[in-house]
């Protein structure tokens, strides 16, 4: 599947209108339900192969962040070998009590992956987690980049923001 029909079946399979509270607080009349994609194995499998090829070549371990990133990184894990860690909102208050679970971070050189940025949020709180780890961020690999502030605040933060497409580049799809 070329990037123009992948762009296009991701748009038509989680584009969705009406009223929607996003993470950043913002209200939006227009939401990419990520899980519809990421359910979808045909659909996830490009999607891992694309974003395979945005993986810088010194990457070490790829960070899915909780709960998008996981099923996204591990797709890409499996198409390039790459071990995974899988990074938690808040460490769990029984087992091992760890944010990161899967591989090992320490000293490693790590491309977190998400689903969907919007303000960045929640990747520039999961980074400080990954290097309080001892982990080492190369930068942020995203499936969708709504482009309201996510890009400009992981600048900010140290975390250049690649994304396999972008909301403008979806709707014209």
């Amino acid at each position: 599947m070329n990037r123009n029909d992948l762009a296009k079946i991701i748009f038509e399979t989680s584009h969705l209108t009406g009223e929607f509270l996003l993470r950043s607080g913002k209200i939006s009349n227009e939401y990419f339900d990520k899980y519809l994609f990421e359910a979808n194995p045909d659909i996830l499998k490009h999607i891992a192969t694309n974003m395979s090829e945005l993986i810088p070549s010194d990457c070490e371990v790829l960070a899915g962040l909780e709960m998008g990133g996981i099923p996204i990184a591990t797709s890409i894990s499996l198409h390039t070998g790459l071990p995974c860690a899988f990074i938690r909102k808040n460490a769990k208050d029984y087992g091992t009590r760890k944010v990161n679970e899967g591989a090992d971070i320490a000293g490693k050189k790590i491309v977190i992956i998400e689903d969907v940025i919007t303000s960045g949020g929640q990747v520039i709180l999961s980074a400080e987690d990954l290097r309080k780890a001892g982990g080492h961020i190369l930068c942020c690999i995203c499936v969708i980049n709504r482009q309201q502030g996510g890009s400009e605040a992981l600048q900010e933060a140290g975390i250049p923001l690649i994304s396999l497409f972008t909301m403008e580049e979806l709707k014209q799809s």
